[in-house]
């Protein structure tokens, strides 16, 4: 169990500091506060975020923390955070670690007993998710979704089913393929295809796949689509007595075993030899 009290121990911190997706209004008092008062900023892209610090007059120095150089510099933000230093964690846009460098950090960070801390601010996935006008909870963040048409075409089989509001990420370049999937795999259901969150350009765009996809070839920039749970899946009938109980209940109403077997197997849509084979176990 590990129980963090943020603000009642002397341990350096790693803070993950949310910053804007577009409009440089959206960062915080207490995000500029932090990335001010801690020692070094752990940056995605430090050629990015210079120019973030500079719009905020931020001289804390910056050091390198991306994909490709995760094991490296791993090592040297905990190396910064044995030495007493508080470290702020960026990605280029919105919430470190989603769908952004920033997770095996925080586990590393959390495995050696350091605090942990979220200075909140922009996501885009919330921000869709609020606007599109289909059911926000329950909902599941999915993210990008893999590059390869049959990896991709895989993964959307496994979530065909779920009757939660999905949001998944999507580039410009693939956004025309991966509505096609959807619609393919997943049926004409009604999504949201939200663009340039909150910056000039921003659109918000709400209807059927097939509405949608007669205006995508005009879209350019990142993308949020959010997309209506599956609502022909039956509901999940949970029953409180067992099978064998379940059987014993009909034959004492006077049906054979052979028939009782038979409309429990309807009743719970299982077959009658998986039926039979359980009710013939004791």
């Amino acid at each position: 169990m590990n129980r963090q009290k943020s603000f009642e121990n002397n341990k350096a911190t790693l803070y993950l500091v949310a910053t804007p997706i577009g409009n440089l209004s959206e960062m915080t008092f207490r995000a500029i506060e932090i990335l001010k008062s801690v020692d070094y900023i752990a940056a995605e892209d430090t050629r990015n975020t210079i120019k973030l610090l500079n719009h905020f007059q931020i001289n804390t120095k910056l050091i390198s923390h991306h994909e490709h150089n995760l094991h490296t510099s791993i090592q040297k933000v905990l190396s910064l955070l044995e030495e007493g230093c508080n470290i702020a964690l960026v990605s280029d846009a919105g919430y470190p670690a989603i769908s952004d460098p920033g997770y095996e950090l925080v586990v590393e960070a959390i495995e050696s007993g350091y605090n942990v801390v979220p200075i909140s601010g922009a996501n885009a996935c919330l921000n869709a998710l609020v606007v599109s006008g289909i059911a926000p909870q329950p909902f599941m963040f999915y993210g990008f979704l893999d590059h390869q048409d049959k990896k991709k075409k895989k993964e959307l089989m496994a979530l065909k089913d779920f009757k939660k509001t999905i949001v998944f990420y999507e580039s410009p370049h693939r956004i025309r393929k991966t509505l096609q999937l959807l619609l393919e795999i997943f049926g004409n259901r009604n999504i949201a295809l939200a663009r340039e969150i909150t910056k000039k350009h921003e659109e918000i765009n709400r209807g059927t796949i097939t509405e949608i996809l007669e205006i995508v070839d005009d879209m350019k920039g990142e993308m949020v689509i959010v997309v209506e749970g599956n609502k022909n899946v039956a509901e999940e009938v949970v029953f409180e007595q067992s099978v064998q109980e379940h059987v014993d209940e009909y034959i004492k109403m006077g049906m054979s075993t052979k028939d009782a077997i038979k409309e429990v197997s309807k009743q719970r849509n299982v077959a009658k030899n998986i039926i039979y084979s359980e009710y013939h176990k004791r």
